[in-house]
């Protein structure tokens, strides 16, 4: 079998293969209940911060360096996890990897004081790296086309409630007990994890379609996405993005609950707002794609994160609105998020679908990866309202402005290949045009001296 054959095969293989409408709904269950470990795991603490800096006799700015630990463990997993899946199959490094979580929870619960606690939830955020990539690699290997779209929302969807959740059940849980409960629940919820990935989830990447070992691939694929320019502008945008989401997460439990009062419980109520509006503004992008073009919404939608948080800090400087006055901005900054999340990412891996699984760890690990840097430049500001707003103008007007720098040179690039084209075509067709005269103009001549011979 040719080359060109063997290539040709694969997706008739993986097309024919294609789960039926029941196996599809069990997977949709399954990987929707795995990727949303992530989320959980992330926010489900966030109304316990506060009581976790009196626990322990630590400062705000340090327990925030606890989920900066969490989001460094996602993303280095994903860099390794995502390569690794292609490598021995999906099964392995997600059953390995829940395990992790487990043991890293149980090791939260008995953390003596931050610093461990800290270095735990790094653990606990590489095992739920492993979840988050293979679900998503599955969908690839199990899906194309529509059904893959399909199974895409839906996981999106959850992506998006889960954060919402997160917070309530938290919140609820310590009602009950103290912060340490929380981690006994993300226990809880790794072992059911582990038990659905090992019997209600089958390898879905078979031995003949997995990468061949060794690291060097991996590296040179990594390197060629770095030298591309573009990609790596459209990534900046993309974890720029994100890193105005997680200055709200780091620093929103300190500024609703420290400085406007709030309990636990009011805290996970207006948390759920705040990604309502994320999650509507995602929705609603659906609907804008239609009209116009994922550049323009990203630019759009960045241009009123830049003038919310902008609105958000004159505020909070000036001491007046109160808690409306944080929110209401606040509400806008995150719904343009809602927008940026779906169309910077989707941009950036249109340039390489040749390493999409690749790209998108890349990508994933960079948004992660700022969002472990901007948490602690929050806390250092002082974990109140200005220090959240004031790290949403930067983030969102140095986004703004890398993707209007990128997309003017695209522009001028893409118009002086087109003038190149016309010019090379014009020279083309004149010298098609004095090559015919000149042939023209010589044939009778040469007729005429073979008549005269």
């Amino acid at each position: 079998m040719s080359h060109a054959t063997e290539h040709a095969a694969v997706p008739a293989q993986s097309a024919s293969a294609e789960p039926t409408s029941r196996e599809r709904l069990r997977i949709i269950l399954v990987l929707g209940a795995l990727i949303a470990l992530g989320p959980l795991t992330i926010d489900m603490y966030l109304p316990a911060l506060p009581s976790i800096v009196d626990d322990l006799n630590s400062t705000p700015a340090a327990v925030q360096l606890t989920l900066t630990g969490t989001l460094i463990g996602l993303a280095l997993g994903q860099l390794v996890i995502g390569p690794l899946s292609d490598i021995v199959g999906r099964r392995l490094p997600l059953i390995v990897g829940t395990a992790v979580h487990i043991l890293a929870s149980i090791l939260c619960v008995i953390a003596p004081n931050v610093a461990i606690l800290g270095l735990f939830r790094g653990l606990q955020g590489l095992g739920a790296a492993a979840a988050a990539v293979v679900a998503m690699a599955v969908v690839r290997d199990l899906f194309t086309g529509r059904a893959a779209a399909t199974v895409l929302s839906r996981l999106m969807l959850v992506m998006g409630v889960a954060p919402v959740l997160a917070p309530s059940i938290g919140g609820g849980i310590l009602l009950a007990g103290s912060w340490r409960w929380v981690f006994g629940a993300l226990t809880i919820l790794g072992i059911g994890l582990l038990v659905l990935a090992a019997f209600a989830l089958p390898e879905s990447l078979p031995p003949e379609r997995r990468r061949s070992r060794g690291v060097m691939p991996i590296v040179r694929t990594y390197g060629g996405l770095l030298r591309d320019g573009q990609f790596v502008v459209l990534v900046l945008v993309a974890a720029l993005s994100m890193s105005a989401l997680f200055a709200y997460i780091a620093g929103s439990s300190f500024v609703l609950q420290e400085e406007f009062g709030l309990n636990e419980q009011e805290f996970a109520i207006v948390f759920s707002l705040g990604a309502i509006a994320l999650i509507g503004a995602s929705q609603l992008n659906v609907i804008l794609l239609g009209h116009f073009t994922p550049v323009r919404i990203v630019i759009g939608a960045l241009s009123v994160a830049v003038a919310a948080a902008l609105a958000m800090t004159v505020i909070a400087l000036a001491g007046v609105g109160g808690i409306l006055g944080f929110l209401v901005p606040l509400w806008f900054v995150l719904a343009a998020v809602g927008f940026v999340m779906p169309n910077a990412p989707a941009l950036a891996l249109s340039r390489h679908g040749e390493a999409a699984g690749t790209a998108a760890a890349l990508l994933g690990a960079a948004q992660f990866g700022s969002g472990a840097i901007v948490a602690p430049i929050v806390g250092v500001l002082g974990n109140d309202n200005v220090a959240v707003s004031v790290t949403m103008v930067v983030v969102s007007a140095i986004a703004l402005v890398a993707l209007i720098a990128v997309t003017i040179k695209t522009n001028r690039a893409g118009r002086s290949s087109s003038n190149a084209s016309i010019t090379k075509s014009t020279s083309t067709e004149s010298s098609v045009t004095e090559s015919s005269v000149t042939e023209s103009a010589s044939t009778p001549a040469a007729a005429g001296t073979g008549q005269h011979r």
